[in-house]
């Protein structure tokens, strides 16, 4: 798969207008951040793919205007994060995370309040139960602090128990909260005074807009983004069904190390770990375990090597011959998911015409993408 955009090309002398552009279309319906990306591979800017939207998703079969806000409603967005004194930056610019930068899925833009250089120090994820023991918030203040102590900014979502610990444990030396809603959504509530203290001493930050208020789905968007922060992740105290094993599962898939503290095997919260350290996750039982491993660690895709690999590949490896191959391509979809490769091969298409026409029909809001470069259709139109 060609690498998407110039998501490691540090753009200079962009103009304002084209980063508020970038804002427009992340919020922009059906844009998700594949294919955000495909957008700008294709068009070169968000202003001249904001433009080209509707007939995109009219290609791909929408009857309905695709839902796109308006300048000045973005603005007004802008405005407010301004007044509540964050601010965003975009996949481009110097201090986003090149380690972030490298995920297919990762976000084009970031809201943020704080210290934003603490994103450009080592990450290390920190997450675990809500109920967690008496212990389990010890040690994970105790591996925080060390951690912060060895140089790596800890990272987690400030919920209840392990990730507050590990909060708490890491404010002197540079913590990230990485929040599931708004940046102004503060939950839960009795972390008030962690969340202010986060803002004022170390970085707060969210890929949703202003005010966006918290549902199931959203968790795992906010997890991938802590594990993709991450050199690597623990998982101190988890039951099997909990959102910390997402978290583990994402960070695998994203070629990142996973880490995690075996417990005793009657404790529900110990079930995770000594499953995760089954399969394969580093057992680890202080700072020193992690170190080391660390040590060897390196991003799973260099981004000096991505960025010369956008300059050699022309982006017409997206645009088609022309043809309109909707009702074939989307003939063969259901809801089990397939690969890009799998349809170039069964339709016997080009990979240019099979991702120009998948970019149409998800804009059109007809098919869903998932992670490993697979597709399906969306259950409410097959």
């Amino acid at each position: 798969m060609l690498p998407l955009f110039q998501k490691t090309k540090k753009l200079k002398d962009v103009s304002s207008a084209e980063k508020l552009a970038w804002l427009r279309l992340w919020r922009t319906e059906n844009v998700g951040p594949a294919t955000f990306y495909r957008l700008l591979d294709r068009y070169q800017s968000a202003e001249t793919a904001l433009a080209h939207l509707p007939d995109l998703a009219k290609r791909g079969g929408r009857a309905k205007p695709l839902k796109a806000p308006e300048t000045g409603a973005i603005e007004k967005e802008y405005e407010a994060l301004l007044k509540y004194g964050g601010d965003f930056i975009c996949a481009y610019e110097e201090n986003f995370p090149v380690i972030l930068s490298t995920l297919d899925d990762a976000p084009p833009v970031l809201s943020y309040m704080g210290n934003i250089s603490l994103l450009q120090k080592p990450c290390f994820g920190v997450v675990g139960a809500r109920n967690a023991s008496l212990n389990g918030r010890k040690f994970t203040e105790k591996l925080a602090r060390d951690m912060g102590e060895a140089g790596y900014t800890v990272v987690s979502g400030l919920a209840r128990g392990i990730d507050t610990a590990a909060h708490e444990g890491s404010l002197k030396t540079g913590t990230v909260a990485v929040l599931a809603g708004g940046l102004d959504v503060i939950y839960p509530p009795e972390n008030d005074k962690l969340y202010k203290a986060i803002a004022d001493k170390g970085l707060l930050i969210t890929e949703q807009a202003l005010s966006q208020p918290m549902y199931p789905q959203i968790f795992p968007k906010r997890n991938r983004i802590i594990s993709g922060l991450s050199e690597g992740t623990i998982i101190v105290e988890a039951t099997m069904k909990s959102g910390s094993m997402i978290t583990a599962r994402l960070a695998a898939e994203q070629g990142r190390e996973v880490f995690a503290v075996p417990g005793f095997p009657l404790d529900p919260r110990a079930e995770g770990p000594n499953y995760l350290i089954r399969q394969g996750a580093k057992l680890a039982t202080g700072a020193e375990d992690i170190l080391q491993e660390l040590q060897e660690f390196k991003p799973r895709i260099n981004a000096q090597n991505l960025q010369q690999e956008l300059q050699e590949k022309s982006t017409d490896i997206y645009i088609n011959d022309n043809g309109d191959y909707t009702a074939q391509i989307y003939g063969i979809l259901s809801s089990t998911p397939v690969t890009v490769d799998e349809i170039v091969r069964i339709c016997q298409l080009s990979t240019g015409s099979v991702l120009s026409t998948l970019l149409d029909l998800e804009l059109a809001g007809r098919i869903l993408r998932l992670p490993g470069q697979r597709i399906c259709r969306l259950e409410n139109d097959a």
